[in-house]
């Protein structure tokens, strides 16, 4: 994406999981480009999409377009109008189950970049910026013990930065190993329950 406007094609892929941080990369993509975001359901029969013309195309959840020939007329549009549009997506194009196939062989050519569940390193940092962006100083063997226990996702992460510093808040004191283990250990106990009965 740093590549951006110098792309090999007008379109490039951005596939991850949840949580893997690609809304957050297309965003910064969309304010550098100018880039309109279009959603998924602009992107179908009878949707006028000449306003879209030469302007860059930021289409989040591509995956989740219902109607192909206007995801087809889309790519066009770009192309004609050379401009550049990012999809993101949380499989590869080969697993949208496309049966149009001018449609297929333009999301083919597309360049692909896949974004892998973050490492130990990256949910440490992350979590270091969460605790500073909320001007809270945790030791740094705390944040090991977290970034050992919760889920690989950036939006898990964030999630119990927020529940933590509720938590911490609520009681009144500093964030610590113990309150950090007590939080992890209730929110394991949550998910293992049945839903019937939470």
């Amino acid at each position: 994406m740093r590549a951006w406007p110098n792309w090999p094609d007008p379109v490039l892929a951005l596939v991850g999981a949840p949580g893997s941080g690609k809304s957050h990369l297309a965003s910064i993509w969309a304010r550098r480009a100018h880039a309109v975001l279009v959603p998924p359901d602009a992107v179908g029969a009878g949707a006028d999409l000449g306003e879209f013309y030469g302007r860059h195309i930021l289409l989040e959840d591509a995956d989740g377009v219902a109607d192909e020939r206007g995801l087809f007329h889309l790519f066009n549009l770009v192309q004609e109008s050379r401009a550049s549009m990012l999809l993101t997506a949380a499989t590869p194009p080969e697993r949208w189950g496309i049966r149009l196939p001018d449609l297929l062989s333009r999301l083919r050519r597309a360049p692909l970049v896949e974004i892998g569940m973050p490492d130990d390193e990256l949910v440490r940092a992350v979590l270091v910026k969460l605790f500073v962006d909320r001007q809270l100083a945790v030791d740094a063997s705390v944040i090991e013990y977290i970034a050992q226990r919760i889920d690989r996702s950036l939006d898990a992460a964030r999630d119990f930065v927020r529940v933590l510093d509720d938590e911490a808040l609520a009681e009144g004191r500093r964030i610590n190993r113990n309150l950090a283990a007590r939080l992890l250990g209730r929110l394991e106990y949550d998910e293992a329950m049945p839903s019937e009965s939470r």
